[in-house]
């Protein structure tokens, strides 16, 4: 159950107010950060559980603009923020349980707070959907990955694992076969969900190897993953696959839940734009994964941070 905005009568005496509020601090929070804070908009970073968002969880990134030997996740997050703090924005790790997007101006309720906004930009981003199987999360960055497109290019000349069996399972695993050597698709039934086109593709490929009636049981390895069990489940027969990577492609959430109610959503949960960063309430925006189910990437997220902050601060312009 969502807490509730404290009534005008319980207003805290520490109640703040901001020309913009940003929900979230990946790529796209604090891009539109930069942004706001250089365009002279007193601006508020609400970091929530994971400040960094999905990059603090990944290693080497190698297709950031601007490192051309590349830089670790975490380290970036951690220059971006530097960046935004150095031009005047108020960034706290705070976790926000409840927003009021009903009325002007907008209300956004932390663990600890309330403050309120002229406007919001929300840069919650998407969490991938994980297959739960042991030791998944301790070898995740170091084997497991959750993006084709950011860490395939670390698997050259390795055998490694796709798991779905949907359009961007399939797009992934074809992908990844410019690396590899060899592909394995783990997939749960017997027939795939991708589209013909996509089937047809995947099956034509001679670097991919398909596993039906399968899931992974577990995840081993070292330093790394060098190992999976997996299961078939029409036979419950067990076996292993010597691997060097997992590619986990089964869907993304994005982190929408807060905002039921408040704004329109597409079927999948991802928040729905229009005039290019604008939710259907006037004055309050999006960017990133939170929208965008079809990149996902760091260079995008910060891309449409950017563009929201352009369109935070014509907002603002036109609505003093």
């Amino acid at each position: 159950m969502q807490a509730e905005i404290r009534s005008d009568d319980k207003k805290p005496e520490t109640r703040k107010k901001f020309d913009v509020i940003i929900i979230g601090a990946g790529p796209a929070g604090y891009t539109a950060a930069i942004y706001t804070s250089r365009a002279k908009r007193e601006t508020l970073i609400i970091s929530g559980i994971l400040p960094g968002g999905q990059l603090m969880l990944t290693t080497e990134v190698e297709n950031f603009p601007g490192f051309a030997n590349g830089i670790m996740g975490p380290e970036l997050m951690t220059t971006m923020r530097q960046q935004a703090e150095r031009m005047g924005t108020t960034i706290i790790d705070d976790e926000v349980v409840n927003v009021d997007f009903r009325h002007k101006p907008f209300k956004i309720l932390t663990y600890s707070e309330e403050y309120e906004a002229d406007s919001v930009i929300i840069a919650t981003g998407a969490t991938p959907r994980k297959i739960g199987a042991k030791g998944e999360q301790e070898f995740s960055a170091r084997g497991v990955s959750y993006c084709a497109t950011c860490d395939g290019p670390f698997f050259k000349n390795q055998e490694i694992v796709v798991a779905g069996g949907g359009d961007s399972a399939m797009e992934e695993a074809i992908f990844l076969t410019k690396f590899a050597n060899k592909v394995h698709v783990i997939h749960r039934k017997d027939k795939l969900r991708a589209s013909k086109v996509m089937q047809d593709r995947a099956f034509e490929n001679q670097k991919i190897q398909f596993h039906w009636n399968t899931v992974i049981e577990e995840i081993k390895g070292n330093q790394k993953v060098n190992q999976i069990t997996v299961k078939n489940t029409a036979t419950n027969k067990m076996d292993t696959l010597e691997v060097g990577g997992i590619f986990v492609a089964i869907g993304h959430e994005p982190n929408t839940k807060l905002f039921q109610g408040q704004i329109d959503f597409d079927a999948n949960g991802y928040i729905v734009l229009k005039n290019h960063t604008q939710t259907n309430v006037e004055g309050v925006f999006a960017a990133g994964d939170v929208h965008d189910h079809r990149y996902r990437q760091a260079i995008t997220a910060a891309a449409f941070g950017c563009m929201a902050a352009i369109d935070v601060d014509k907002y603002l312009s036109e609505h003093k």
